[in-house]
């Protein structure tokens, strides 16, 4: 079972000057215990629980583009942009550079999003949530494009692209990783089945729409196995390695291979030395 270091918490007690150099160290010493990815929220406010929007938040693909550079192995993708927040021809460009400039390290995870205050606040489009979840296939079908040969236009009911120009490709063949977010049953795990290399979900109620997203697999043609299934799992700075060794075992038997940890953590290298002492035990799964 892999391990992912999800980074949802910038509020650490260092001061706005030492972020960069606090991440950087977080980075580089998760890809040292082996943590072989890690993501970012793709959020411009802070999230409840973790804290409120005042906290501070960093913009996921700058903050990708640094971690980039001060890595050296790990994936790196968000968990998951909101469709609404960039154009999809742009979104397609961000991680193609990501990609190039990291070599080949760069993934794509995307969502319907769901923020709304966020988005109101700073002034960013947020439709109802039919014509989000229809954006959503729009993008990604625009993003398989694009990293795609050729240069075809695009013509959808909400986004036209006249020439799907994308120089220079990825360099992750066939492309970039894409995992699609949420466990939506109806909308989000059609997609999943249709078009992703993988799904995240929480763990509440995780057995349930994995056994929904084989059904759709079945529909769409898709072998069910193809798809890696990811976790999102949140603790807390009292929970131990041995604690979060028992919750990993139980969802991998549920068939998870991938699980994202995150914790609201003022000292987010603490959650690293936890995870550390946890991949060892993991890694033989």
């Amino acid at each position: 079972m892999e391990l992912g270091l999800q980074i949802a918490d910038f509020n650490w007690k260092v001061g706005t000057a030492r972020l960069g150099a606090e991440l950087t160290v977080t980075a580089q010493e998760a890809e040292s215990a082996g943590i072989s990815r890690i993501s970012v929220m793709d959020h411009l406010w802070q999230i409840a629980p973790l804290g409120p929007p005042e906290n501070y938040m960093l913009e996921a693909y700058a903050t990708l583009g640094f971690l980039a550079a001060c890595t050296k192995r790990v994936l790196l993708h968000t968990l998951v942009t909101g469709v609404v927040y960039r154009e999809p021809g742009l979104l397609a460009k961000l991680v193609s550079t990501i990609d190039v400039l990291s070599g080949g390290r760069a993934g794509l995870g995307i969502g319907a999003a769901w923020y709304q205050d966020e988005a109101e606040g700073l002034g960013v489009p947020f439709p109802a949530t039919a014509e989000r979840f229809e954006r959503l296939e729009e993008a990604v079908q625009i993003c398989l494009e694009m990293w795609a040969d050729g240069d075809a236009p695009y013509t959808g009911k909400h986004y036209s692209l006249g020439r799907t120009l994308n120089s220079p490709q990825p360099l992750r063949r066939p492309r970039p990783y894409l995992m699609i977010g949420g466990g939506g049953e109806k909308k989000t795990l059609r997609m999943v089945a249709r078009y992703a290399d993988a799904c995240n979900l929480a763990r509440q109620g995780a057995a349930g729409k994995l056994d929904v997203l084989r059904a759709h697999c079945e529909r769409e043609g898709r072998d069910y196995d193809d798809i890696e299934k990811t976790v999102t799992m949140q603790v807390t700075p009292e929970t131990t390695s041995a604690e979060i060794v028992e919750q990993l075992e139980m969802l991998h038997a549920l068939g998870f291979s991938v699980a994202y940890v995150l914790a609201k953590h003022s000292n987010p290298r603490a959650l690293v030395e936890t995870l550390a002492q946890v991949q060892p035990a993991v890694s033989t799964w």
